[in-house]
């Protein structure tokens, strides 16, 4: 059998990674997120004016998107 050339990471705990002597840019994590949530505020802000203003969930109005492609 051929000799191993690569070792795995020891197991840790879950988050324990974030906290631990890595060399990760914790900051640009935390932009990053910051961003993420952000974005998905806006994201759900514009599915309910579009549900005001259409009358349908943004199932339906994936659906009458799909309609109005096809037809």
């Amino acid at each position: 059998m051929a000799p191993q050339d690569f070792h795995y990471e020891p197991v840790e705990a879950f988050g324990r990674s974030m906290t631990s002597a890595r060399p990760w840019n914790t900051a640009a994590l935390e932009a990053v997120e910051r961003l993420n949530g952000r974005v998905a505020m806006v994201g759900f802000a514009a599915a309910l004016v579009g549900e005001w203003i259409s009358g349908h969930g943004p199932a339906g109005q994936v659906i009458a998107l799909v309609r109005w492609y096809l037809s």
